[in-house]
């Protein structure tokens, strides 16, 4: 049996740093939202941020800042869409979003790191990640909001495929430029 090393499974300072600089910008991004009329989940920029974190911190580090942004807007701090806060939020028809971001950031890292550096395969691996927040958050809105799955789809996942599709863009565009930055400044 192998044991890992330190430098493993440890964080260093400079890892700690970046996880609570991406944590702190996806609480300062996420609560800029933008209400549409035909949906209770609004436009937000967290999906973009989550994608940043994992191109900048990789997928565990990613996938920490997220759960102690989750934490945060969990215990009341006003970090989630509409500068809301506490478990009200996840309990409402945004919260099988914000539970599927959990499985968002893990997939699409794990796709990162498998299939490589190449534009479209990193803008697949985003768009798979996001095809399974979607499932999350619709099957939690249908119940909430007691729909069923194609309303869910009408409701949750189609008036945000264009905008969901330029912040998948973008973020392909710039992660890797985002990362090159910061490996020359190390």
């Amino acid at each position: 049996m192998q044991t890992a090393t330190k430098k493993e499974t440890a964080l260093g300072i400079r890892q700690m740093a970046m996880i609570g600089v991406m944590t702190a910008v996806t609480c300062i991004a996420a609560p800029f939202s933008i209400p549409i009329p035909v949906s209770p989940v609004p436009l937000s920029l967290t999906t973009f941020i989550l994608y940043l974190s994992v191109y900048i911190l990789g997928t565990r580090n990613a996938f920490i800042s997220y759960v102690i942004y989750l934490l945060l807007g969990l215990v009341g701090l006003p970090v989630f869409s509409g500068f809301s806060g506490g478990f009200a939020k996840l309990a409402g028809p945004t919260g099988g979003y914000l539970i599927g971001f959990l499985f968002m950031i893990p997939l699409t890292g794990i796709l990162f790191e498998k299939t490589g550096k190449s534009f479209w395969k990193q803008f697949g691996a985003m768009v798979l990640g996001t095809l399974v927040c979607y499932l999350f958050g619709t099957v939690w809105l249908c119940l909430q909001l007691n729909l069923d799955f194609i309303g869910g789809l009408g409701v949750g996942v189609i008036p945000y495929l264009p905008g969901d599709t330029a912040k998948i863009i973008l973020a392909a565009l710039i992660g890797p430029v985002i990362v090159k930055s910061l490996k020359r400044a190390e």
